[in-house]
């Protein structure tokens, strides 16, 4: 049995943790105010900003997953010390450093998103989260620390509520068959990664010495605009067909002014308002994991929300 440590417990730690413990491993989860504890994972309160403490927690840990992140509006602050700390306790206890990435480090592009793309963003939160990436591969090049980063687009699926877009904001709505309201462009093609998906090449990457010192994008289902993905949405649900409209800039500007997250949203507007697509066919050609079916994605969403009403 191998110790895994798992620094988070937002939906992509909590998928990846309790995916582990269902593989049979011992897990510890590090979050601020920490957790009851449930069948196969400890709950650890720290903070996982502070070296010292963090390294302590992940002594004989086999890989340290990076699951966390500070509060949207403090990126610029809180990923540098977050990242060293992550970095000082992969390189003091040798354990593998898997990091939960996303794709705002590429900035604006044209076409699908690669891996082989520049980290080129431009924007403040941009620039936090490459160099987050850009710390550990130097380090990895180093040979200080064995590190690996998993980039998803939008999270999608069982487990995403208030973060995701396709989830607390759409979903109570849809299954009472009442019109959604929806950032950006909703015909534009959008590439939406699979919550258990992330979870599973999080872990598969851990194992895979051949994997370690690059950043791989998650597997993903082929891109499907926001109103086409509602639509299949609702079908499954027997909710009738729902209207989706698009946000307008007017109402933006004035729940801007009452919600954080849509002041902070305005940098990465751009991946709404025209095709964000993600290319997921390097990791593909190199690892055994694989998008979940689009039918399954669905049923198992809209089961679990239904669930949760």
């Amino acid at each position: 049995m191998s110790l895994y440590v798992v620094v988070g417990f937002g939906p992509a730690g909590a998928a990846t943790a309790r995916l582990l413990a269902e593989k049979g491993h011992a897990v510890r989860v590090v979050t601020k105010s920490g957790r009851s504890p449930e069948p196969g994972i400890e709950h650890v309160a720290l903070d996982a900003a502070d070296g010292e403490r963090l390294a302590g927690a992940t002594q004989g840990a086999s890989a340290v997953f990076g699951c966390a992140a500070p509060p949207y509006h403090r990126w610029a602050s809180d990923w540098p010390p977050l990242a060293s700390s992550l970095c000082a306790a992969a390189e003091a206890t040798g354990a593998v450093l898997v990091m939960l990435g996303n794709l705002y480090g590429y900035g604006p592009v044209a076409g699908p998103l690669t891996k082989q793309l520049p980290l080129a963003a431009a924007g403040p939160k941009g620039k936090a989260r490459a160099a987050v990436w850009e710390q550990a591969r130097k380090l990895h090049e180093q040979g200080r620390v064995k590190a690996v980063e998993v980039r998803a687009s939008d999270f999608f699926g069982p487990g995403v509520t208030d973060g995701g877009h396709l989830a607390a904001r759409v979903m109570p709505r849809l299954l009472q068959g009442k019109p959604v309201s929806v950032l950006g462009d909703p015909d534009a093609p959008h590439s939406w990664t699979y919550l258990p998906d992330v979870a599973r090449a999080l872990v598969e990457v851990a194992g895979e010495e051949r994997a370690w010192g690059r950043a791989w994008h998650a597997p993903t289902e082929p891109a499907l605009s926001t109103r086409e993905m509602t639509a299949r949405l609702a079908a499954r649900a027997g909710s009738g067909p729902v209207a989706v409209r698009r946000l307008s800039p007017a109402v933006l500007g004035v729940a801007s002014l009452f919600s954080p997250l849509l002041r902070e949203l305005k940098e990465v507007r751009y991946q709404f308002d025209r095709p964000f697509v993600v290319d997921s066919s390097a990791y593909e050609a190199e690892f055994a994991v694989r998008a979940t079916p689009l039918d399954e994605q669905i049923e198992a969403t809209v089961t679990w929300w239904r669930e949760r009403r």
